[in-house]
């Protein structure tokens, strides 16, 4: 078995909507049928029993080492805790090649899975290697811990999953966007976009937090910051009574020691604070529970009674065996991402335990409860007891003022006294600190009680009701077309007001300006939009081989609008080997048209009307031809559809219609070039869809210039000399036949073409070219492209002759090397009345090229 091009899809693909790794798998002959492999599945079953069901033989034929491979990578993972359930195995048109897809909620884990299962099957097709199951699933689970959205973010996550929010991780660690474009927001872990940097540094002030908070009427313990120990004890005499030492700027109950009443507790609880910071105080202990009251925007959403780590003397263990008995919660971990911490073992415990008469080796008890820690944060091992219910109106008003006046947005508020049934003041209770980026476990997760839907809180008060952070998404895909569509599209959406990311394949665009240039028909190119902070609204370019390699940038769309399915796409590369494979491809983003969403769908093309019946939402129909069938029927329903009728592009949806006429569109010279009256009617159908009005969807098409700034490459139009000149990037059959057909429109003296090809196309498609130019051309100029894409030097020239073999029309065929040398060749022919059409392969360079020729003439 060889494994190759294993690699991440991170939106919805061709496979699924879930995120899932792809790789290639090659079988030798026995290994196509496991049966053939003398006892691989007994092993292999031994080693791992839980793996799925093999098929013996399964609706594509026997299974296969591929298929054991899926089944091993899902298993694998979901034996450690991932939420994964979608897997497959395909057979590719290759003789023992597979393509086997498995779904990951976790990349790196996902990876790792595949690997672990690689070497799983390994094992089991040789005895002589071994496999530690337990490792493996230790290996995984551990690497998902570590990589996974904590608690506090996960929560917070899910509710907006929830109300139909997208999201995006901007780090590994918890930094996630929500919502799209202008409509984005941020958090990272409990800190939202609307939390103050000043804010939190008061926050972490403690002695400011106090002043603030007591100016506010907000009770707070005495106190102050100290210097030294010495200092730190002529401020506890100072206080009376019990102290309390911590860090100012401490959090997570770091370095915090409470009950302290000696010189010796109190000098020692400031050297473990001074390790901290730099600024140490000492207050007053107040008496009673430590509770932390969660405060979102002007509510109080959660509340819980906080305990400190301890445990219970049986009589038999010793403290530290007690301690170790408790640590093996599974519940417990190191850090944040499970429901309880481990209770640590440190100077501060050992010193607890002291002021109780105890040590680690002491064994208390059956039934004695001993304190580890003064101070009850779950981060140290504490518990917590949710009492939301249970709160008094006026406790809540103090903790609701304590965050206001800090100024957090999301505070954890931090308050002593003996129950929260009555006011602070009427039992000397009061508010000991406010916390930025509080923990949201102890409110999600609590030892005791029910847990409180905190998460949602925060949503809520960062997304007004109704509000899901989407912009209006349109994704373009097709064979032909896609570019001017998406062009079209979005200058008709900035019409209306909104500043428009589009992606293309010549660039990202924002408003006017130009971001990013080269082929950005990608999903990385239409992500990077998506976090923008300007754009209102997004129009996409949605190449085949995006799709096919990492899938989509997003996870619906509101309109997908697909130009047509015709031959010679990239035909033969990643396993497309066909028509019907590609439009298996391009359907991805109809696919995933929200269900409010809509699909602009070509009714001429019998490939792209199948699209329709995967539709979750509503489709709209379009063809130059009112009679069509397919777009007749679906008029006849009630539904959308745009058409020609006589010299109007027309959008019907019953008996309402509006009409535009094409004398008021540009790009389409009156109507007679008719691949752009159609891109003119996919655009239009996805700005109704939209919601655009009649009058905006007018002025923009008629405000639309196909020129060479405005859409590089797509038919552009020069005069030289009294000739006619068309620039395009045309580049396979289809293309040029629509091409072939608006120049026949066209009156001139002499035709004559300038064209190269791409060496990754077949063979039958860089003939097929000049077959169809052949027919219309006088003349052809054929040039070799900057590069040859894998071909040898001359090979695609003698494809492109092969075409011309036998031509009714062409008289006279040149062949140049370079693409600048070609146009000069075909501009010096040039007669005026003459019209010439130059497929351009570098689009820029070869637009600036013809522009500097035609300034030339006229200087």
């Amino acid at each position: 078995m060889e494994v190759s091009r294993i690699r991440a899809l991170r939106g919805p693909n061709l496979w699924s909507r879930h995120t899932a790794i792809e790789a290639i798998v090659a079988c030798t002959d026995d290994e196509c049928n496991i049966e053939l492999m003398s006892g691989f599945e007994t092993r292999l079953r031994n080693l791992f029993p839980e793996m799925g069901f093999l098929e013996a033989d399964g609706p594509q034929g026997p299974s296969s080492v591929a298929h054991a491979l899926e089944l091993a990578a899902l298993g694998l993972q979901a034996c450690a805790g991932c939420p994964v359930t979608f897997s497959r195995t395909a057979p590719t048109l290759e003789k023992g090649v597979f393509q086997v897809v498995v779904e990951y909620t976790e990349e790196k884990v996902g990876r790792l899975a595949f690997d672990l299962a690689i070497a799983l099957l390994n094992a089991a097709a040789d005895e002589k290697l071994g496999f530690d199951l337990t490792d493996a699933l230790g290996r995984l689970q551990e690497l998902d811990e570590d990589v996974r959205l904590g608690p506090s973010t996960g929560s917070i996550v899910q509710a907006a999953v929830a109300r139909g929010i997208p999201y995006r991780r901007l780090t590994e660690g918890s930094l996630v966007q929500f919502g799209w474009g202008s409509k984005q927001r941020r958090i990272q872990a409990a800190e939202t976009d609307l939390t103050s940097a000043v804010a939190e540094a008061i926050a972490q002030d403690k002695e400011l937090t106090k002043t603030l908070l007591r100016a506010a009427g907000v009770p707070v313990p005495l106190g102050r910051s100290v210097t030294d120990a010495d200092d730190a004890w002529l401020a506890a005499r100072e206080l009376g009574g019990l102290v309390v030492v911590k860090p100012r700027d401490g959090n997570q109950g770091k370095g915090v020691a409470v009950k302290l009443r000696t010189e010796d507790e109190v000098k020692a609880a400031f050297r473990v604070a001074a390790e901290i910071s730099d600024d140490v105080m000492v207050e007053r202990y107040l008496p009673g529970h430590d509770y932390r009251f969660l405060v979102i925007g002007d509510k109080l959403v959660a509340a819980a009674r906080r305990e400190p780590p301890l445990v219970v003397g049986d009589g038999k263990r010793t403290i530290r065996a007690l301690v170790e008995h408790v640590n093996s919660d599974p519940r417990r971990g190191t850090g944040h991402a499970t429901s309880l911490t481990k209770i640590r073992f440190d100077e501060i415990a050992i010193a607890t335990l002291a002021n109780q008469g105890f040590d680690a080796e002491s064994v208390p008890p059956k039934g004695k409860r001993v304190i580890l820690r003064n101070n009850a944060n779950l981060s140290t091992g504490g518990t917590a007891t949710d009492v939301t219910d249970d709160v008094h109106p006026e406790v809540a008003e103090r903790a609701i003022a304590a965050a206001r006046n800090i100024g957090l947005d999301i505070c954890g508020v931090d308050v002593v006294c003996e129950n929260v049934l009555e006011p602070l003041e009427a039992q000397s209770g009061g508010v000991v600190e406010c916390n930025a980026a509080p923990g949201l476990r102890m409110h999600l997760q609590p030892s005791y009680g029910k847990g409180r839907p905190v998460g949602e809180a925060i949503v809520g008060n960062m997304f007004k009701p109704g509000e899901n952070g989407r912009i209006p998404v349109v994704a373009v895909a097709g064979t032909n077309g896609k570019t001017t569509t998406v062009r079209l599209t979005a200058h008709l959406l900035g019409v209306a007001g909104n500043c428009v990311g589009m992606t293309n394949s010549d660039g990202v665009y924002v408003g006017k300006r130009r971001i990013d240039t080269g082929d950005c028909s990608g999903p990385r190119s239409a992500r990077n939009i998506l976090l923008h902070p300007d754009v209102d609204a997004a129009v996409f370019e949605t190449a085949r081989g995006g799709v096919l390699r990492e899938g989509l940038a997003f996870d619906r769309c509101d309109v997908a609008v697909v130009t047509n399915i015709g031959m010679g796409d990239h035909l033969g590369l990643s396993y497309i080997s066909t028509v019907e494979d590609l439009a298996v491809v391009k359907r991805v983003i109809v696919q995933n048209v929200a269900p409010h969403g809509t699909a602009v769908l070509n009714a001429a093309d019998p490939m792209v009307v199948k699209m329709a019946g995967a539709c979750p939402g509503s489709v709209l129909f379009f063809a130059l031809d009112p009679n069509n069938h397919v777009l007749a029927t679906h008029r006849v329903q009630g539904r959308k559809v745009v058409f020609v009728d006589g010299g109007d592009i027309v959008a019907a949806e019953g008996s309402a219609e509006f009409r535009v006429p094409l004398a008021g569109i540009p790009i389409t010279r009156n109507g007679t070039i008719s691949f752009q009256v159609e891109n003119a009617m996919a655009s239009i159908g996805a700005a109704w869809a939209l919601g655009l009005d009649v009058d905006t969807i007018r002025r923009g098409v008629a405000s639309f210039v196909n020129d060479a700034a405005t859409a590089p490459g797509r038919f552009n139009v020069f005069d030289y000399k009294g000739a006619t000149l068309i620039a395009d990037y045309g580049h396979n059959p289809d293309a040029i036949l629509a091409l072939v057909q608006a120049v026949e429109t066209m009156p001139a003296k002499r035709r004559s073409v300038v064209i190269s090809g791409a060496g990754d196309r077949r063979d039958e498609d860089i003939r097929e070219q000049t077959r169809i130019l052949g027919k219309v051309f006088d003349d052809v100029v054929l040039y070799q492209d900057e590069c040859q894409r894998g071909r040898a030097d001359g090979e695609v020239l003698a494809l492109l002759q092969q075409g011309l073999v036998d031509a009714p029309r062409t008289r006279d065929i040149v062949e140049i090397r370079g693409e600048f040398l070609a146009i000069d060749t075909a501009l010096g022919r040039l007669q005026p009345g003459d019209l010439c059409l130059i497929l351009i392969d570098q689009v820029e360079e070869a637009l600036e090229h013809i522009a500097k020729r035609i300034a030339e003439t006229q200087a």
